[in-house]
């Protein structure tokens, strides 16, 4: 873990709902300690569904402890968004990357790795394998 504290998490889906329930999840799971810090960025401003640049700038910029900020997405457009704002180079904090990875699975998996004092870079690797994640 960074001097300044574990890497955030921002959550990003079309939707409010999914995007709030994802991060409690996740940071339930994430259990006793110190649990990283987990924003949810759901639908646009006015509460439609969709992606808002503004509320994902606001949830990176909220969860940001110097550590690396790391976002995941749950469709399309909110990759794009996501990227639009990485282009920017002044949207987001330093060292925050967009991870591909599924979103409820990675999701928890980078807020357990996060918690547990993993970097940006173990973060992204916790949260990709979740791919691999056999069911049956």
């Amino acid at each position: 873990m960074s001097a300044d504290g574990p890497v955030g998490i921002v959550l990003v889906s079309h939707s409010k709902e999914v995007a709030e329930s994802v991060a409690v999840l996740a940071a339930g799971l994430a259990g006793g300690g110190s649990t990283a810090t987990v924003a949810a960025a759901g639908g646009t401003t006015d509460g439609d569904l969709g992606t808002s640049s503004e509320l994902i700038a606001g949830a990176a910029a909220a969860v940001d402890q110097g550590a690396g900020v790391a976002v995941l997405v749950d469709l399309g457009s909110a990759v794009l968004t996501v990227k639009a704002l990485l282009a920017e180079g002044d949207e987001l904090p330093d060292r925050t990357r967009l991870v591909d990875a599924p979103f409820v699975e990675g999701a928890i998996a980078a807020v357990v790795t996060a918690s547990a004092g993993g970097d940006l870079d173990a973060v992204e690797a916790a949260a990709t394998e979740a791919y691999g994640y056999r069911k049956a």
